[in-house]
């Protein structure tokens, strides 16, 4: 299955480098992120993980998911995770045009604002984060996007725990071999993606929080 790198060629974040792929390396800090939530599965299993570790992360929600399972958006939101935008069905930016693109992100945007505003008991406004599903934008959407003020959020490490060909053990190898201070890691709260999160997760929290790092969110 594999057709994806691990660990983000400098190249690729030299070339977009309109988009966030990576942090400061002076700190201790890691960035995590979560796909293709809020997930019945393993969303709130994913939440408690991070509360027993007092980690913060980033849920990138797909619209369609926040309004099918309202509850568990509002425990991301109650649990002070940052929320960030995944478009409302999970398109691939390469297989769509650019108005259809646009008009799903603006619609994602909406249920996730909407469902954010309702839930939310602070003041604090939902931060402007998007991130394209599979990674795949055009640099047209991208420049929409981005004029209408948002970060579009990449990333420096790829778990690859939604590929059903490697093992659980690989999917933290690949983790813990390439993850630097600053890194963005990605993973998924997404049924398929389960099995494998379960396993690496209280993992990586537990040996990073041990070697004194932080876990943040993308701000």
């Amino acid at each position: 299955m594999k057709s994806y790198f691990i660990k983000t060629p400098n190249l690729l974040k030299i070339i977009f480098n309109k988009w966030v792929w990576s942090f400061s390396s002076k700190e201790k800090t890691i960035y995590l992120t979560f796909d293709d939530g809020p997930t019945p599965e393993i969303t709130e299993w994913t939440l408690n993980q991070l509360k027993n570790h007092n980690a913060k992360a980033t849920f990138f929600c797909i619209g369609k998911n926040v309004e099918k399972h309202p509850e568990i958006f509002q425990k991301i939101i109650e649990s002070k995770q940052a929320i960030g935008n995944h478009t409302y069905n999970h398109l691939n930016g390469w297989k769509t045009n650019f108005q259809d693109y646009f008009i799903n992100f603006k619609q994602a945007n909406k249920t996730i604002s909407n469902n954010f505003n309702l839930y939310s008991k602070s003041q604090k406004k939902l931060t402007k984060l998007f991130r394209p599903p599979y990674g795949r934008i055009s640099l047209k959407q991208s420049e929409k996007i981005r004029k209408d003020g948002y970060k579009i959020i990449m990333w420096d490490v790829l778990s690859a725990d939604f590929d059903t060909t490697i093992s659980n053990k690989d999917c933290l190898k690949n983790v813990i071999q390439n993850i630097k201070n600053g890194s963005i890691v990605v993973f998924h709260d997404s049924k398929k993606a389960s099995e494998k999160l379960k396993y690496v997760l209280p993992k990586i929290l537990e040996y990073y929080s041990d070697k004194g790092y932080s876990f943040k969110t993308i701000d």
